[in-house]
Parts: C-alpha cells; sequence; structure tokens
C-alpha cells in the first residue's frame, strides 16, 4: 500500500463517517402541552387534565415530530390574552383560559392528512376547571389513548398518537426554524462520529508506518 493509496483511502471514508453523524435521532408525532408567561412558552411539566389554570392564562398546544421537550416546536403565534379573549366579556362565576391551538406543518402530519390552519378560542369555564376542560369546551373533538394521551384536537390528526417516527421521516429544521426552544439540541459531531475518526486516523498512520518501513 502506498502513501497515495492511504491519503484516498481516508479522503473516501471520512464523508461517510461524517453522513453518519448527522443522522437525525427517531423522533414521535404528538401534540405537546405549553403555558406562556408574558410573551414566553414554557414547555408544560404536567398534562392538560392536571393543570387548572388561572382567569386570563394563556395556554397553547403544538402538534409536530419531536425527540423530547427539549426538541418539541413551540405555538407559533404572538396573541396575547386581551386578543384571544376580545371578545368573550368576564361572566361571575367563571373563567377565562386563552387557547392557542397550532397544528403544525404538512411535514409534521401523518401521512395523507393536512394540518388545519392554526387558530386561537376563548374558553369560559369554571373557576376549577382544567386545561383539558377548557379545551374541550372550544376544540372538540378530542381523542384520547387508553392512557390518557392527547392524540387529536378538533378531530386532527384522525388516527395515530404519539407514534414513533423514523430520522428520514423527519420534518427539515427550516420548517421549525422560528419554534425552537432557546436551548436547542447539540448539532455538534456525535459521539459515535469522533470515535470513527479516531480510528480511522489510527489505521491511516499504521498504513503510513508500514509504507515507511517497506520503504
Amino acid at each position: 500500500m502506498t502513501r497515495r493509496t492511504v491519503v484516498l483511502f481516508l479522503a473516501a471514508l471520512l464523508p461517510l463517517l461524517a453522513g453518519a453523524g448527522q443522522a437525525r435521532a427517531t423522533g414521535y408525532r404528538y401534540w405537546s402541552f405549553w403555558e406562556r408567561d408574558g410573551g414566553t412558552w414554557t414547555y408544560a411539566t404536567q398534562g392538560p387534565s392536571l393543570v387548572r389554570p388561572a382567569d386570563g392564562a394563556v395556554q397553547g398546544f403544538r402538534f409536530s415530530v419531536s425527540e423530547d421537550s427539549a426538541d418539541a416546536a413551540k405555538p407559533r403565534g404572538s396573541a396575547d390574552f386581551a386578543a384571544v379573549c376580545a371578545g368573550t366579556p368576564p361572566r361571575d362565576g367563571t373563567k377565562r383560559v386563552a387557547l392557542v391551538l397550532d397544528f403544525g406543518t404538512p411535514a409534521d402530519a401523518p401521512s395523507g392528512e393536512t394540518p388545519p390552519a392554526g387558530r386561537t378560542a376563548c374558553a369560559q369555564v369554571s373557576p376549577d376547571a382544567t386545561t383539558a376542560e377548557a379545551l374541550a369546551a372550544v376544540a372538540e373533538p378530542l381523542r384520547y389513548d387508553a392512557g390518557a394521551l392527547l392524540c387529536a384536537i378538533a378531530g386532527y390528526p384522525e388516527k395515530g398518537c404519539g407514534e414513533q417516527v423514523s430520522g428520514d421521516e423527519r420534518s427539515a429544521p427550516a420548517e421549525k426554524e422560528q419554534e425552537q426552544p432557546s436551548e436547542p439540541a447539540d448539532d455538534g459531531p456525535s459521539l459515535g462520529l469522533a470515535a470513527g475518526i479516531a480510528v480511522v486516523v489510527c489505521l491511516g498512520a499504521a498504513a503510513v508506518w508500514q509504507v515507511r518501513r517497506r520503504g
């Protein structure tokens, strides 16, 4: 093996390793639940059936494909409580909750389905109502699975619930550029890529040593 052969071998192998390191991880297609404080969306730490929002709260739901809460896309739009509930006057014995419903992008939609346009709604419900009850008041039909996971809002999607999606089916980053959380997943070289490069370097060094020894 000549030195030129070693160089060509390494040049051909490194792009393959780099491509493997950039492969997108498996995700899940589901509705994520968010709470808004001022102009900031925060991923909810409890499910909508447990949260009891106060009067004047703004809460959101976003349908997308994501790996986990750190990768989840936020609801889009800037509507606040005053804008969402402007046409719903206060009433004694009730509270008002502003809901932002983002049905996601076509890339995140299940095969054969098209996401409806996003919308907002003002739910006027009893003071002790949960977010799930507020959602049911303005966005039926809702669909849940046997484990009480929210599967569909306003009938979307028609089927499926938190199903696993392979890396090849993940939506492109450009479709979520303004919805990503402030701390997106690390896009740097993966551990596997670094290890692969190290192996190639070792192999290359050994080959060069062999060439010099034979020379």
